[in-house]
């Protein structure tokens, strides 16, 4: 991406110079810009859907649409098929788990929690998370699913 020199093949030139003389060349090089600058999309492309982090799940599907994005990165809960509980990506144990969030819920501006849980887990489970939730402060929760679910008649 530098400037370089180039030579007259000959002939005359303007008034002083002489024969085979250089002459600065104005162009510049983009090629190896553009190489570098695709090498690096490419990279980014493919790293992009390795940087969700989570517990892997089986969401159910639903109809539902997604929730406004905001400001603080929202708490994220988990609950997987076989009864496990995290934090973000944390596991917990559950008599911790009021605790913990208690202790959370301190250090954020937000009451905002996703909660996400496996298709696989019972109606009283879910119901007695969301209460611990509720207990530790949380009172903003939000239902994490998948798209393009049952619509039950809706649009």
């Amino acid at each position: 991406m530098g400037a370089g020199v180039a030579r007259k093949a000959g002939g005359s030139g303007r008034r002083g110079r002489r024969r085979g003389a250089s002459a600065a060349m104005a162009d510049i090089n983009v090629t190896p810009f553009v190489d570098v600058m695709l090498v690096l999309l490419i990279i980014f492309m493919v790293a992009a859907p390795l940087l969700t982090v989570g517990v892997p799940i089986e969401l159910p599907d639903t109809a539902a649409k997604a929730l406004p994005t905001e400001q603080e990165e929202p708490l994220a809960i988990t609950l997987t098929a076989d009864g496990r509980v995290a934090i973000m990506t944390t596991e917990v144990a559950d008599a911790d788990l009021i605790p913990r969030l208690q202790a959370i819920a301190a250090e954020r501006t937000s009451n905002k929690v996703f909660l996400r849980v496996d298709g696989a887990v019972s109606y009283e489970r879910v119901a007695q998370l969301m209460g611990a939730l509720n207990a530790a402060g949380f009172n903003d929760i939000g239902l994490v699913t998948d798209t393009n679910g049952p619509s039950f008649g809706g649009n």
